[in-house]
């Protein structure tokens, strides 16, 4: 018999907290509550969890910055939902650049936080398992190009900086920590930890061609990535991790 999905739910509200947690309860799940960010670390010590609902403000340590830690520590993998009570784009972008995998803005109905979690559950699941980001290196060089992890942002030959947007570093790591495999839009969207498949499929393919601009990839004979009929896209370049230079 299949486990309940185990959904850990971090707000201050209390009253949101328990209705949130009576509906998910009936449609099924499993469900702890955590009303910040310490309780929502001990949560995570007693056992596993399969989403985090995390609200962006939180009384101490706000949801972009549990949101990071999650991203850096053991607990990286586990999908992360925002909440916010705000319909601000650029508290949005932060959060999904802090690494949340969906948001939703308040007030919201609970029928769709369940299908955004089931949403978010089935494109995590849809990821073979050995499809997952490679620990930090410092450098990850391919042909006369490197990537630097820490700074993030793109080396050329003569040590020239090309600068990356946050999505565009994201795509790039995803596809020099995984060469020579085609992955699907959805897999992007997943490793890359994008908020809608529908939206996001209908970008990725912007987002490719600027990638290829800044790796001066010519799209019609491209060297680095490869568009695959009906599959997606293929980094068709060899990757090797190097020290930084001094």
């Amino acid at each position: 018999m299949n486990q309940p999905d185990h959904i850990l739910i971090v707000d201050d509200d209390r009253e949101i907290r328990e209705l949130v947690a009576t509906y998910l309860e009936r449609s099924g799940m499993r469900i702890t509550l955590a009303a910040n960010g310490r309780e929502m670390r001990t949560a995570l010590e007693k056992g596993s969890v399969d989403l985090v609902v995390l609200d962006l403000m939180l009384p101490g340590e706000d949801g972009l910055t549990l949101c990071r830690d999650l991203r850096a520590g053991e607990h990286r993998n586990t999908p992360v939902l925002m909440l916010t009570a705000r319909d601000e784009e650029a508290d949005r972008i932060l959060g999904l650049e802090m690494g949340a995998d969906d948001y939703l803005i308040k007030p919201f109905a609970a029928r769709e936080l369940l299908a955004r979690i089931r949403s978010v559950l089935r494109r995590t699941r849809m990821l073979p398992p050995n499809l997952q980001i490679t620990e930090a290196a410092s450098m990850l060089a391919f042909g006369p190009w490197r990537l630097d992890t820490t700074a993030r942002h793109l080396l050329d030959e003569d040590d020239v900086i090309v600068a990356l947007s946050g999505a565009e570093y994201r795509l790039l790591r995803v596809f020099v920590d995984h060469p020579q495999r085609v992955l699907s839009r959805d897999q992007l969207l997943n490793l890359t930890q994008g908020r809608d498949a529908e939206l996001f499929e209908r970008s990725i393919d912007l987002m490719v061609s600027r990638l290829r601009q800044r790796l001066r990839d010519d799209a019609r004979e491209p060297r680095y990535i490869k568009t695959v009929r009906n599959g997606g896209y293929v980094f068709s370049a060899s990757v090797e991790v190097r020290e930084a230079r001094s």
